[in-house]
């Protein structure tokens, strides 16, 4: 397997986003324990900036990684029209990656299920998940690795909180439903504008996401705009929210299946809250008198 896939020239700036990319992959992995001695990582390419990203900086990883792990390629060809069937298969057999093609229609299930012009990601997403776990199972993989990144995390903060009503994301390391599987997100300290100076000084054969004909999701793009707004008038925002989700205060929220509040003794208060307290009180008791 040729580990080294660099540009032809690589320039010092390209070589240090590149060391940047593969600290913080690293550390995500090392962080939530994602990858351990002798796990088979099924690797999802779409054939997105991202997946391919994620691959050589796990192929990068593999090197100099002190456990031994392996790494399998595997894209679903959805039998979208006009899906380019060569581009990953060559672009895998060039570098020796052992890969898999998973030939599955879900389009015309998809087309038949949604009406014109409605967005079909979530319907497609959820026939593209059953048939990974499958595959996953079938190849004896131990984990399944996705391309989303620190960005990805945070916009879907925010989609769940406006449109679900939940404090919910993606988490970089997450048992499935029927707990068969282990889904890792490496990727997830990385931002998305270094992944797509990345790509594209790698020059990676990307293919298009809108070959199936969907809107793209206008919502998620609503809050792309949103938080991209932000991050320009305070800078650091975004690296801000990802570390609120990292860094969680149940007691500071309202969820009673997660936080007893039913059973909140004066002896449970911080000291902080118990100040607070004191004073609230101390106001109370002089408006008495």
């Amino acid at each position: 397997m040729n580990l080294e896939i660099l540009p032809s020239k690589p320039t010092r700036n390209f070589l240090k986003l590149r060391k940047k990319l593969i600290g913080l992959t690293g550390k995500a992995i090392m962080h939530f324990n994602m990858i351990e001695d002798g796990d088979r990582v099924m690797v999802c390419i779409s054939g997105g900036k991202d997946s391919f990203t994620m691959l050589t900086m796990l192929l990068a990883l593999k090197k100099k990684a002190p456990i031994h792990f392996d790494i399998i390629a595997v894209n679903l060809d959805q039998k979208q029209p006009n899906f380019p069937q060569d581009i990953l298969p060559n672009y895998f057999i060039a570098h020796d990656i052992p890969y898999e093609i998973v030939n599955e229609d879900t389009y015309s299930i998809v087309k038949s299920k949604i009406p014109e012009g409605k967005t079909t990601c979530s319907l497609c997403s959820r026939l593209r998940r059953g048939i990974l776990y499958k595959t996953a199972k079938r190849i004896g993989a131990t984990k399944i690795a996705l391309g989303h990144h620190k960005n990805d995390i945070v916009e879907t903060f925010f989609l769940n909180m406006f449109h679900g009503s939940k404090l919910k994301s993606m988490p970089p390391k997450l048992l499935s439903d029927d707990k068969k599987n282990i889904i890792i997100r490496p990727l997830s300290f990385c931002e998305e504008k270094d992944i797509k100076d990345y790509a594209n000084a790698m020059k990676f054969p990307i293919i298009p996401c809108d070959l199936c004909g969907s809107q793209e999701n206008l919502e998620r793009k609503k809050i792309k705009t949103m938080l991209s707004t932000w991050e320009k008038d305070s800078p650091g925002r975004v690296n801000n929210i990802f570390g609120a989700i990292s860094n969680i205060e149940l007691s500071h929220l309202a969820d009673k299946s997660l936080f007893d509040f039913e059973s909140l003794k004066l002896s449970d208060i911080s000291k902080e809250d118990l100040d607070s307290f004191n004073i609230i009180n101390f106001i109370n008791q002089s408006q008495k008198v």
